[in-house]
């Protein structure tokens, strides 16, 4: 047999080069298009990027700015690369912590350096290093905290880095009072053209992507519940369970892992400014209260769909003694925590998840009494098993779904969330007030009678 030739190997490689660099580009290109469609946010954040970082360069193409601050200038630009973030929230935050931190550390800088001038030449450097291991240490320290982590740590960072630069640059450099005043004035000016950018321009709230997202995650929870009595009962439509479309099955998962990404949204959404129908000083610890609970029936829901495909399952004959009242105490909550969702994403008050959560517990008396009957008396321990963990699971959902309904509630309260009548109460109010509505006495329907005016 004859032994293939490397040469051809290598030769036919080199051929199809160009055309493997060809689809890569077409398949990074064609990624590139679809994340814009899906977030045209994400090329607007770009466009601005590019806007602040033209705007801070004219510092150089000016002869009277430069000669102003010089090579100083490019803390500007840094600043803009730094502090200019996809959400106005996080843009605001990392802006200001910027601005504070470099106008305190300026100032503690000097001080130090002040303080280091009048113990003479050879105590100047002793007491510099000492000022800057004491600052360091005590500000390294705080960043441990965790209310000082999650909102004021690139702050912190930035406050040592200041400090250190002209506390020690001063020992070499007299005219440390015009070193520290350019750096803060670029800075403040570089975070200002980012934070009113991020703004002015198609700003992204990080405020609403949380408030979404909650909404989002309640609707999930309840997409899956609904559905569940028909997959695990064959109850569906045609005496069959749905296979065709069943993405609601898997969508409660993405619930389990938001903790990290809700956490990090309420953080940033506390810097925005009052906006839309978010209020300034928002309750956003609550949306973190709801985000949690919704967590912690999702740990419930996915207990739930290990039944579904579990080696060991109860006969149907056997599951079908229960459907009715599991299948209902699925469906009402799964309407009930569709509704909480509602509230929460209209921001309108209601209480129709009262009565679905009121309907579930109904169906739980229910299902308790039948199983006090001997139902299940003449059935093996291990074929009974996994009916009864999904019933048991589904009278704890029920207890889960309570406790969000009470978190939505309270957080309808703190953001002032409008009543469903709002409109229609105000409304009437008006035709009162211009005298074109009587309402009569009849209490029976509580009907209105709409009295126009005569024309002359």
């Amino acid at each position: 047999m004859a032994s293939p030739n490397p040469e051809n190997g290598c030769l036919n490689k080199l051929k199809a080069l160009p055309q493997n660099i060809w689809n890569k580009v077409v398949e990074k290109a064609n990624k590139a298009k679809k994340m814009a469609k899906d977030d045209p946010r994400k090329i607007i954040h770009s466009l601005k990027v590019g806007l602040a970082l033209t705007l801070v360069s004219l510092f150089f193409y000016f002869k009277p700015t430069y000669d102003g601050f010089g090579v100083s200038a490019m803390w500007a630009v840094l600043t803009v690369i730094v502090v200019f973030e996809y959400s106005a929230g996080a843009t605001m935050g990392r802006g200001l912590n910027r601005m504070l931190a470099t106008l305190i550390g300026s100032s503690l800088g000097f001080g130090a350096h002040w303080i280091a001038t009048h113990s003479g030449k050879t105590g100047e450097p002793i007491l510099i290093g000492i000022f800057v291991f004491i600052f360091a240490g005590i500000v390294t320290f705080v960043r441990f905290f965790p209310e000082m982590k999650a909102r004021y740590d690139y702050g912190l960072l930035i406050l040592v880095l200041t400090f250190c630069l002209i506390s020690v640059s001063g020992y070499r450099d007299d005219e440390v009072i015009h070193m520290a005043h350019k750096r803060v004035t670029t800075i403040v000016i570089g975070s200002i053209i980012s934070v009113v950018i991020c703004i002015l321009i198609c700003p992204v709230w990080i405020g609403e992507d949380l408030h979404n997202s909650i909404a989002g995650n309640l609707e999930k929870l309840g997409n899956f519940l609904e559905g569940f009595g028909s997959e695990y009962f064959g109850t569906s439509e045609g005496g069959q369970a749905n296979n065709t479309n069943k993405s609601f099955l898997q969508g409660y998962k993405s619930v389990l892992a938001s903790k990290s990404s809700e956490e990090t949204m309420a953080n940033l959404a506390r810097w925005e400014p009052c906006h839309g129908r978010f209020r300034f000083r928002h309750p956003w610890k609550q949306y973190l209260k709801v985000g949690t609970l919704a967590r912690e029936c999702a740990y419930k829901v996915d207990a739930l769909n290990c039944y579904l495909h579990a080696e060991t399952q109860t006969p149907m004959e056997m599951r079908r003694k229960i459907k009715e009242m599991c299948a209902r105490i699925s469906s009402e909550t799964g309407k009930a925590l569709k509704e909480l969702a509602s509230t929460v994403k209209t921001m309108t008050k209601s209480s129709k998840e009262d009565t679905h959560i009121a309907n579930s517990k109904e169906a739980v008396e229910d299902l308790k009494c039948m199983l006090k009957t001997g139902l299940w008396e003449d059935a093996l321990v291990l074929e009974i098993i996994p009916a009864a963990a999904v019933a048991s699971l589904l009278i704890d959902i029920i207890t889960r779904t309570e406790k969000i309904a009470e978190s939505v509630q309270e957080l309808a309260l703190l953001a002032h969330f409008k009543s469903p009548n709002t409109t229609s109460t105000s409304r009437q109010q008006h035709l009162l007030h211009r005298g074109t509505i009587q309402p009569t006495s009849d209490r029976s329907n509580h009907i209105i009678v709409i009295d126009m005016p005569a024309s002359e």
